[in-house]
Protein backbone atom coordinates (compact mmCIF):
# COMPACT_ATOMS: atom_id res chain seq x y z
CA UNK A 1 0.00 0.00 0.00
CA UNK A 2 1.35 3.11 -0.87
CA UNK A 3 2.11 6.02 2.21
CA UNK A 4 0.83 9.32 2.41
CA UNK A 5 1.75 11.45 -0.64
CA UNK A 6 2.73 8.99 -2.86
CA UNK A 7 1.64 8.69 -6.48
CA UNK A 8 -0.72 10.80 -8.29
CA UNK A 9 -4.11 11.70 -6.24
CA UNK A 10 -6.15 13.45 -9.24
CA UNK A 11 -6.33 12.99 -12.88
CA UNK A 12 -8.38 15.22 -14.53
CA UNK A 13 -8.78 14.22 -18.23
CA UNK A 14 -10.45 17.80 -19.81
CA UNK A 15 -9.73 17.49 -23.21
CA UNK A 16 -12.05 19.04 -25.90
CA UNK A 17 -12.35 20.12 -29.57
CA UNK A 18 -15.28 20.81 -30.84
CA UNK A 19 -14.45 20.30 -34.48
CA UNK A 20 -16.45 21.70 -37.79
CA UNK A 21 -19.33 23.05 -37.12
CA UNK A 22 -21.88 21.57 -39.88
CA UNK A 23 -24.90 19.31 -40.29
CA UNK A 24 -25.30 16.12 -39.69
CA UNK A 25 -25.43 15.79 -43.20
CA UNK A 26 -22.38 17.42 -43.88
CA UNK A 27 -20.58 15.86 -41.91
CA UNK A 28 -17.36 13.82 -43.27
CA UNK A 29 -15.65 10.38 -42.06
CA UNK A 30 -12.60 13.52 -42.00
CA UNK A 31 -14.76 15.85 -39.39
CA UNK A 32 -14.44 12.67 -36.94
CA UNK A 33 -10.16 12.43 -36.76
CA UNK A 34 -9.00 15.18 -35.06
CA UNK A 35 -12.06 15.29 -32.43
CA UNK A 36 -11.71 11.81 -31.67
CA UNK A 37 -8.04 12.39 -31.47
CA UNK A 38 -8.51 14.84 -28.75
CA UNK A 39 -11.52 14.29 -27.09
CA UNK A 40 -10.96 10.33 -26.54
CA UNK A 41 -8.05 9.21 -27.61
CA UNK A 42 -6.11 12.19 -25.81
CA UNK A 43 -7.87 10.62 -22.30
CA UNK A 44 -6.59 7.27 -23.05
CA UNK A 45 -3.10 8.28 -23.77
CA UNK A 46 -2.86 10.48 -20.66
CA UNK A 47 -4.63 7.77 -18.65
CA UNK A 48 -2.68 5.07 -19.71
CA UNK A 49 0.39 7.52 -19.21
CA UNK A 50 -0.24 7.91 -15.68
CA UNK A 51 -2.10 5.10 -14.53
CA UNK A 52 1.11 3.96 -12.63
CA UNK A 53 1.08 7.17 -10.71
CA UNK A 54 -2.72 6.81 -9.92
CA UNK A 55 -2.27 3.33 -8.30
CA UNK A 56 0.52 4.42 -6.21
CA UNK A 57 -2.37 6.97 -4.44
CA UNK A 58 -4.15 6.00 -0.87
CA UNK A 59 -7.19 7.93 -2.61
CA UNK A 60 -6.57 8.02 -6.54
CA UNK A 61 -9.18 9.80 -8.46
CA UNK A 62 -9.78 9.77 -12.55
CA UNK A 63 -12.04 12.48 -13.53
CA UNK A 64 -13.15 12.72 -17.04
CA UNK A 65 -14.34 15.88 -18.39
CA UNK A 66 -17.52 14.91 -20.69
CA UNK A 67 -20.48 16.63 -21.93
CA UNK A 68 -24.06 17.01 -21.74
CA UNK A 69 -24.07 17.08 -25.96
CA UNK A 70 -22.33 12.70 -25.25
CA UNK A 71 -25.42 11.95 -23.19
CA UNK A 72 -28.39 10.58 -25.14
CA UNK A 73 -30.98 11.60 -22.20
CA UNK A 74 -30.17 15.17 -22.31
CA UNK A 75 -29.71 15.00 -25.91
CA UNK A 76 -33.02 14.21 -26.04
CA UNK A 77 -34.66 16.39 -23.05
CA UNK A 78 -36.72 19.19 -24.64
CA UNK A 79 -35.96 21.20 -21.80
CA UNK A 80 -31.95 21.11 -22.40
CA UNK A 81 -30.37 23.39 -24.87
CA UNK A 82 -28.02 20.52 -25.98
CA UNK A 83 -31.26 19.11 -27.40
CA UNK A 84 -31.36 21.92 -29.91
CA UNK A 85 -27.60 21.42 -31.16
CA UNK A 86 -27.08 19.24 -33.75
CA UNK A 87 -23.75 17.89 -34.86
CA UNK A 88 -21.86 14.55 -35.23
CA UNK A 89 -18.66 14.82 -34.56
CA UNK A 90 -18.18 16.26 -30.79
CA UNK A 91 -21.50 14.31 -29.74
CA UNK A 92 -20.29 11.22 -30.42
CA UNK A 93 -16.89 11.71 -29.02
CA UNK A 94 -18.18 12.47 -25.60
CA UNK A 95 -20.91 9.80 -25.87
CA UNK A 96 -17.63 7.37 -26.25
CA UNK A 97 -15.37 9.25 -23.83
CA UNK A 98 -18.47 8.10 -21.45
CA UNK A 99 -18.38 4.33 -22.01
CA UNK A 100 -14.32 4.45 -21.27
CA UNK A 101 -15.32 6.13 -18.06
CA UNK A 102 -17.87 2.94 -17.38
CA UNK A 103 -15.05 0.63 -19.11
CA UNK A 104 -12.18 1.91 -16.48
CA UNK A 105 -14.54 2.05 -13.38
CA UNK A 106 -14.75 -1.43 -14.13
CA UNK A 107 -11.80 -2.56 -14.23
CA UNK A 108 -10.06 -0.14 -11.94
CA UNK A 109 -12.14 -0.77 -8.74
CA UNK A 110 -9.07 0.41 -6.52
CA UNK A 111 -10.23 4.66 -8.15
CA UNK A 112 -12.65 6.53 -8.17
CA UNK A 113 -13.86 7.37 -12.10
CA UNK A 114 -16.23 9.57 -13.16
CA UNK A 115 -17.57 11.69 -16.25
CA UNK A 116 -18.96 15.21 -15.67
CA UNK A 117 -20.57 17.61 -17.25
CA UNK A 118 -19.23 20.75 -17.17
CA UNK A 119 -22.40 22.20 -19.17
CA UNK A 120 -22.76 24.91 -21.73
CA UNK A 121 -20.06 26.68 -20.29
CA UNK A 122 -18.79 30.09 -21.84
CA UNK A 123 -15.62 29.39 -23.20
CA UNK A 124 -13.86 29.73 -26.68
CA UNK A 125 -14.73 26.05 -27.15
CA UNK A 126 -18.38 28.15 -28.24
CA UNK A 127 -17.46 31.24 -28.49
CA UNK A 128 -18.61 32.46 -25.03
CA UNK A 129 -21.74 31.59 -26.23
CA UNK A 130 -22.48 29.19 -22.82
CA UNK A 131 -24.97 30.47 -20.42
CA UNK A 132 -22.77 29.88 -17.03
CA UNK A 133 -19.29 31.49 -16.19
CA UNK A 134 -16.35 29.01 -16.46
CA UNK A 135 -16.48 29.07 -12.52
CA UNK A 136 -19.94 27.43 -12.46
CA UNK A 137 -18.32 24.78 -15.27
CA UNK A 138 -16.04 23.87 -12.44
CA UNK A 139 -18.00 23.51 -9.86
CA UNK A 140 -18.17 19.54 -11.08
CA UNK A 141 -14.97 19.21 -12.00
CA UNK A 142 -13.69 20.56 -8.90
CA UNK A 143 -16.41 18.34 -6.66
CA UNK A 144 -15.24 15.02 -8.18
CA UNK A 145 -11.55 15.89 -7.67
CA UNK A 146 -12.17 16.86 -3.52
CA UNK A 147 -15.67 15.57 -2.53
CA UNK A 148 -16.05 12.47 -0.04
CA UNK A 149 -18.20 10.52 -2.84
CA UNK A 150 -19.73 11.81 -5.84
CA UNK A 151 -23.45 11.95 -6.84
CA UNK A 152 -23.09 9.34 -9.55
CA UNK A 153 -20.39 8.39 -12.07
CA UNK A 154 -21.70 10.97 -14.17
CA UNK A 155 -22.71 14.50 -13.34
CA UNK A 156 -22.94 17.89 -13.42
CA UNK A 157 -23.07 20.88 -10.67
CA UNK A 158 -26.27 19.98 -10.27
CA UNK A 159 -26.48 16.34 -9.65
CA UNK A 160 -26.29 13.37 -11.95
CA UNK A 161 -26.81 13.22 -14.98
CA UNK A 162 -28.66 10.78 -17.42
CA UNK A 163 -26.59 8.48 -20.07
Amino acid sequence: MAGAGAGLDVLVNNAGVSGRFVAPVDTTAADFVEVFGVNLLGPVRVTNTFLPLLRESADPRLVMVSSGMGSFAVTLDPDRIESTMHGLAYPSSKAALNMVTTMYAKSLPELSVVAVDPGYTATDLNARSGRQTVTEGTDAIVAACTAAGAPAMFFDRFGPVGW
